[in-house]
This record gives structure tokens, sequence and C-alpha cells, in this order.
């Protein structure tokens, strides 16, 4: 199945320190793909996948449950720190709680975290009704371009697919339980005004893991995507300056022959 324009998977081979990108449910790299080229840039070795099931058409993705999602990002990260010293996980939404689950489960083999409106919990009378319904209704109405910013889309899919939502749901009961096991360095930025992931999201996530070293940035301009949105430039700086304080130097190691490619374009796939 062809990948919607702007959805392709991204690389850059840069320097010693890692980072790995993670989009949100129903979305697609796009919706990171300037935070990950800001990140290429400065000198960082980047991956930013395509998680399976997204980025084609929603009847993909009702095959597909977390598990498959995250072990696409587990694959990534084992793969990044092969050939990196340090590594980071990054992610929107969903995106987030698969990187938290890499840094509960990886150690420290994860260096750092940093999420944008972190999701902990499917919401409301839905998430009851989510293990009947799926099995009646396929879909709902979608949650992608939650954006401010005036002209700003969001690639992904504009309806919910209720099977994987199901799942999602599950995902996030198991993570809940593993948030102590994260004792990373923790960047958290989150938007006051978010119309898809509530506060109460990224205030459970708090108080839940056992970091020390926890930052919180409030994304006063922006809504739920907020890397496509007003305060993007925010977010790329505070992630770098939040890297190049656990990481010195991090970028310096590239040279000239630093090269950005998309997945497709090097493997002819």
């Amino acid at each position: 199945m062809p990948v919607l324009p702007g959805a392709e998977p991204f690389r850059h081979e840069g320097g010693e320190v890692g980072v790995l990108l993670c989009h949100g449910f129903t979305g697609s790299p796009q919706s990171l793909r300037p935070w990950a080229d800001h990140l290429a840039e400065r000198g960082l070795t980047v991956t930013l996948p395509l998680l399976p099931g997204h980025g084609t058409r929603w009847e993909d993705m009702q095959l597909t449950g977390w598990q498959d999602w995250y072990a696409e990002v587990d694959r990534e990260l084992r793969a990044l720190r092969e050939r990196c010293s340090r590594v980071f996980v990054l992610g929107l939404s969903m995106g987030g709680a698969l990187a938290l689950r890499l840094a509960a489960k990886h150690g420290d083999e994860v260096s750092g975290v940093v999420v944008v409106n972190p999701a902990n919990k499917v919401h409301g009378l839905a998430a009851y009704a989510l293990p009947v319904i799926r099995h009646v209704v396929p879909t709902v109405k979608g949650i992608t371009s939650d954006i401010a910013k005036e002209g700003s889309e969001e690639v992904g899919y504009d309806k919910v697919p209720l099977h994987a939502a199901h799942s999602m749901r599950r995902f996030y009961q198991l993570l809940d339980g593993e948030l102590p096991q994260v004792t990373q360095p923790l960047l958290l930025l989150r938007s006051p005004q978010d119309h898809v992931v509530p506060p109460a999201d990224s205030a459970r996530i708090l108080s839940r893991v056992s970091s020390t070293d926890v930052t919180e940035v409030l994304l006063e301009q922006s809504y739920h995507v907020a890397t496509l949105d007003h305060d993007a430039d925010r977010i790329f700086a505070e992630t770098h300056a939040f890297i190049g304080r656990l990481a010195p130097g991090a970028g310096e190691e590239s040279g000239a022959a630093r090269r950005v490619q998309q997945e497709g374009t090097a493997t002819g796939g």
C-alpha cells in the first residue's frame, strides 16, 4: 500500500549521539519531521520510523495493535544503540507513551526522554464502550490536525479505527504500571489548550515516573500537535538544549559529509 505523501519514514546519519522520534496514534512522521530536521541539522543521528498500520489508509491500522507499534520503535532503538554512544527517545502524544516505555524497558541504554503532550489514558465513556462497540462500529471521527496555527495540517487518518483504539487503551493501562521504572532525565512539554489529550495525562505521568531530573514546559500558543504549531521552534530549541546538557558536544562529531535521506530512498522500497 502506497505511503501518503509526507508520511515517509526518515533517517539521518550524524554523530555519536542518536535520537529516536515516535509519532502519534493515526498520525505519521510528517508531524515530527521539522523536529527531526532541526536535530539532524545540528549533527545528531536521527531516526523517525513510520509505525505499522499508519501513513497509508485506516483499514491497514485495524490489523495492527500496540505490540506492533512498540516493536517497531524497539527495533529502531536497538539499531541506534549499535552505532551511537548515547541515545535519546522523543515522542508526541501516543508516541510519547511509546518513548516512555522504551525508557522503562531499556534503562541506562536511554540517556533521556522528551515528550510533547504525552497520552496516558483513553478518557470518557468511549473508553468503557470500546471493548464492545469496536465490533459494531469500525471507526469514529479522526483526531488529527489539532493545531492553532493557521494553514498547518497534519498528515494522518480522518477516522479512528476502533480495534486499534482498543489496543491503544490497553497499552496505556500497561504503561501506567511501568512508569515508576522511568528514571532518566525527562523533558515534558505540554499545551494547556489541547483538544485531544487533557492536562491530567501529563500530571499523571509526572506523578508516576521515578525521574529526579524533570523539566516541564508550557506551550501557551499551541494545541495538541505542537510540533507543527506556534511553539514548534521552542520545542526544538528546548530539546537540543536538553540533549546538549546531558551529552555535551552532541553533534560535533559530524562534518560536511552528513547526509539526509528518507528510508525509501536508501532502501529502494
